[in-house]
């Protein structure tokens, strides 16, 4: 159990898979749903404030270094930017909804270097990244025990 509650933790860190792979693997292993759902949102978390302090950086840092770096980095903040509509019209809640929604190109990576993106202070977006984090992970569960049990 063990074991599996840290790979879920990790897998929660990866970018693109986020909750809407740790939990339903999680589950699929059998652990209990709340469970899941704390180790995922614990792990999604982690790297928030890491993105939002030093994404800046390391993008500046990349950009110089080839045209391929130049391209990586402007190819994550044109897909980031998809969702950004929802933020300048809403801008916390219009965060929430992009992390919330469990879908390719949503969740905590995106939601974090939106909010860089669009200078949201440290202080304002953790608490609703962590919200929407948490409203997805639901989500997820409910999907994911849902679908175990029909089977």
């Amino acid at each position: 159990m063990i074991k599996t509650l840290l790979l879920t933790v990790l897998i929660s860190m990866v970018p693109v898979m986020e909750l809407r792979v740790a939990i339903p693997m999680a589950v699929g292993m059998g652990i209990h749903p709340p469970v899941a759902l704390a180790a995922a949102v614990v792990g999604n978390m982690i790297p928030v404030p890491f993105i939002i302090i030093f994404i800046r950086r390391v993008f500046d840092w990349l950009r110089p270094r080839s045209a391929l770096t130049d391209r990586f980095v402007t190819w994550v903040e044109k897909h980031a930017r998809k969702n950004e509509h929802m933020i300048y019209k809403y801008r916390l809640l219009g965060l929430f909804i992009v992390v919330a929604v469990p879908l390719p190109g949503t969740g905590a990576w995106t939601g974090a270097l939106l909010a860089t993106l669009m200078d949201i202070r440290l202080k304002w977006a953790v608490p609703v990244i962590f919200a929407g984090v948490a409203t997805a992970g639901v989500i997820m569960c409910i999907v994911s025990y849902g679908v175990k049990t029909l089977f």
